[in-house]
């Protein structure tokens, strides 16, 4: 990792993801070094949807490439549900599968907006690409699949039903 130039940070400290939008910015205004590989949603799910993104790398400036990239189940399914798959079952499972198929798109680059927040632009791009690859849009972020949900954000949800019944 170190001779590829990755960008390592702990997501939690406050301090590092400062650090981090700096270390971004400079990379993507030095023209001599490699496009960034970012995966907003920062988790995988089951191939039916796209969640939240963190905004941190619509923050920062530069044109965004978005890839749109969805799993065929056929031969061998890449999603790993892992609670309920060991690491062990589903390396097992991947490795003895017919076959990993994988639709690629490569969509056109977009940049921020002027009047566009790093929200907005990203809620933009996570609308193409899962438009492209035929997924619907979640507004939850994808720690959801390992802890409980927020007693605000249940709140909010309520609310939102009670407002559409």
């Amino acid at each position: 990792m170190q001779t590829s130039q990755h960008v390592i940070f702990e997501r939690s400290e406050m301090k590092d993801r400062h650090l981090v939008r700096q270390k971004i910015r400079e990379h993507i205004a030095d023209k001599a070094k490699l496009p960034i590989l970012i995966f907003p949603e920062g988790t995988c799910i089951n191939n039916t949807s796209v969640m939240m993104f963190k905004k941190g790398s619509f923050e920062v400036g530069g044109t965004i490439h978005p890839v749109a990239i969805k799993y065929d189940p056929r031969f061998g399914d890449a999603f790993w549900n892992s609670t309920k798959y060991s690491v062990m079952t589903y390396s097992f499972n991947m490795l003895t599968s017919w076959a990993v198929v994988c639709n690629v798109w490569y969509l056109p680059p977009m940049v921020k907006e002027e009047e566009e927040d790093a929200v907005h632009f990203a809620n933009r791009v996570k609308a193409v690409i899962a438009a492209q690859g035929g997924m619907s849009m979640l507004p939850w972020d994808g720690a959801l699949k390992r802890k409980k949900a927020k007693e605000s954000f249940k709140e909010e949800q309520q609310k939102k039903y009670c407002q559409i019944v």
